[in-house]
């Protein structure tokens, strides 16, 4: 699952793969951008900002996508096969002499002008592992409503990019609270904590192939992805359920004896709509 580790990942390889080339093909399959051409043009370099990717091409133009879900970009030599998924699937292709970029299932696609990237990602919070990083105005943003669950808070990228689904469950599991706790019931030692731990574990993967919070090889997550197995650490089925503000509900997962604070009401159905604050 794409999170900012994952992104960060994705933006090296491209970087790797077609910073200072020059383009050979060009095909943005989606109708806005269907006729544009960058064939000709020197890729300068390809970043990422929490979870979104920005690949700047000489010419003041950036092309601007994300991953969401199950998006994915493949790198490719001449001669082999691309398997990153059925042909349809493709939305971009970008082609040097030595390598093709392929992204598949890319729900957001877009090329603008390299002074407009803050109109896509300018509502951004401070990148855990972007050279922005700023772990006091996270934290700042992160109690600046302090009735909002904790889970929610932590998903919202305007607090603080590069945490999805698997870190906030794991966060929680790590402060010893449940995702529902109200940010400002959180202890004051442990809301100091946040930022940090945060940016450690991100950190921590983002070399990795295999994402892991535990450190123990074969049990990557404490809680992520486990319902119902026995919690790692105490042995207590651990639950899920869905979080959200309505609009957009994400599986849960947290452990009923190793996490202090409310529990869900209900499980809703869930959505995927993408929203500003990814």
């Amino acid at each position: 699952m794409p999170e900012g580790d994952t992104v960060w990942q994705a933006a090296r390889r491209l970087h790797g793969a077609l910073a200072g080339q020059v383009l050979t093909r060009s095909d943005l399959l989606v109708p806005r951008f269907a006729t544009a051409d960058l064939t000709g043009r020197t890729v300068l370099d390809v970043t990422s900002r929490g979870k979104h990717l920005l690949t700047r091409v000489e010419g003041g133009l950036t092309l601007h996508s994300h991953l969401r879900m199950d998006g994915a970009w493949k790198v490719y030599e001449p001669g082999r096969r691309w398997t990153g998924g059925p042909a349809h699937q493709i939305r971009a292709i970008l082609g040097t002499a030595d390598r093709t970029a392929v992204g598949y299932r890319l729900p957001v696609l877009e090329l603008l002008r390299t002074r407009d990237e803050e109109r896509a990602v300018g509502h951004l919070g401070p990148d855990l592992l972007g050279p922005d990083w700023d772990p006091d105005q996270a934290l700042a943003n992160l109690v600046a409503d302090p009735a909002r669950p904790l889970g929610e808070a932590l998903l919202d990228q305007r607090n603080l990019a590069g945490i999805g689904n698997v870190y906030k469950s794991e966060l929680c599991f790590l402060l010893g609270v449940t995702p529902w706790l109200p940010v400002g019931a959180l202890p004051a030692d442990r809301t100091a904590q946040l930022p940090v731990l945060a940016k450690k574990l991100l950190e921590a993967n983002r070399e990795r192939p295999v994402r892991s919070t535990t450190g123990r090889r074969g049990q990557d997550l404490f809680v992520y992805g486990r319902a119902p197995r026995p919690c790692l650490r105490c042995g207590t089925p651990v639950r899920v359920a869905d979080q959200g503000d309505g609009s957009r509900e994400r599986p849960t997962y947290w452990c009923p004896f190793c996490q202090s604070g409310p529990a869900p009401r209900s499980t809703p159905a869930r959505g995927t709509a993408l929203r500003p604050t990814d």
